[in-house]
């Protein structure tokens, strides 16, 4: 996901696609927390992520 895509998306949409970024970004602690899984790196490309779709709310609100 890159910031084109995102600046083409609506308030609510971009909403969304940060609850479903928040719920990944919480699963995948807990699995990391539970040694269920080893995809450490997967942690910071969704808080990249995150941080992304904050900053594109931020700019148009």
């Amino acid at each position: 996901m890159n910031a084109k895509e995102l600046r083409g998306k609506s308030a609510d949409e971009l909403n969304q696609e940060l609850e479903s970024l928040l719920r990944a970004h919480f699963a995948l602690r807990m699995q990391v927390a539970t040694q269920q899984s080893n995809k450490t790196a997967d942690l910071g490309k969704i808080k990249r992520d995150i941080a992304r779709v904050k900053t594109v709310m931020r700019e148009k609100a």
